[in-house]
Order: structure tokens, then sequence, then C-alpha cells
């Protein structure tokens, strides 16, 4: 297994670990904050995820393409970027739009519990490639 191949393995493995973080922790976290100091940690928590998640889902990417411009081509590989895709569709029609509204409109248990219910597809998607790269990892056909 190249080198490059077991890195981004990683940095998927470790943004399956941030989803379900956030799944778990972060986003039930929402309900027991007041209103009053929701604003403040909403955006404190969007804040500080970003820099946690953008430069690993954008390394997930490069390496992602790294590997297809190797050669990596199978078919696991290649339908594991699917699940990519899908998590990026998510993040943007669904769990962007519904965190704007916490920002703009304040506290809600509606969007919250919007929040938490549509970031169950993100976190599948995740975790299903987490598998499947773990897969080729250890001797699976990519």
């Amino acid at each position: 297994m190249p080198l490059i191949f077991f890195f981004h393995a990683m940095i998927t493995w470790a943004l399956v670990g941030m989803i379900w973080h956030v799944q778990r922790v972060q986003y039930p976290r929402f309900f027991q904050v007041g209103e009053d100091a929701f604003g403040r940690y909403h955006m404190d928590h969007c804040f500080r995820i970003s820099f946690m998640v953008v430069p690993l889902i954008l390394l997930e990417v490069a390496t992602a393409g790294w590997l297809i411009w190797a050669g990596q081509r199978g078919t696991l590989f290649l339908s594991s970027l699917v699940l990519i895709a899908l998590a990026w569709i998510c993040t943007f029609a669904l769990q962007v739009p519904l965190h704007n509204r916490l920002t703009e409109g304040g506290k809600s248990d509606e969007m919250i519990t919007r929040l938490i219910s549509t970031n169950w597809l993100r976190t599948v998607a995740w975790t299903m490639r987490g598998v499947m790269v773990g897969w080729m990892c250890f001797g699976g056909v990519g």
C-alpha cells in the first residue's frame, strides 16, 4: 500500500471521528445552551470546528485526487468518492443553511433537531467511506 493511501485513510478516519463527535456531542449540546448565550456559543462552535474540518476535507480531496492521478481506480475506491460528494452536498445543501438560520434567528429547538437529524446523512456517508478505505488498507480489493 502506498504511503499516500495510508495518509489518505488517516485523514478520512479523522473526519469519521470528527463527524461522530459533532453528531453525538456537539450538536446535542446546543439544546443545553441558554437562549441568551446561544448566539455566541453557536458562532464559536462554527468558527472553531471550521479550523479542524476545512483542512481535513481539503486534504481528503487532494489526496483522493493524487491517488486517482497515480492510478488508483478500483471500483471500491471510486465508489467511496461518491460518499465524499454526498457528504459535501449534505453540508452545503442542509447543514450550512441550518447553521445560517441558527445564526440569524437564534436558538431554535426545531432547527437544532433538524440539524441533528439531517447530519446523520453525513455521519453515515463518512463512516461508510471510512470502512471502505479501511478495508482497502488491510488487504481488501480497491
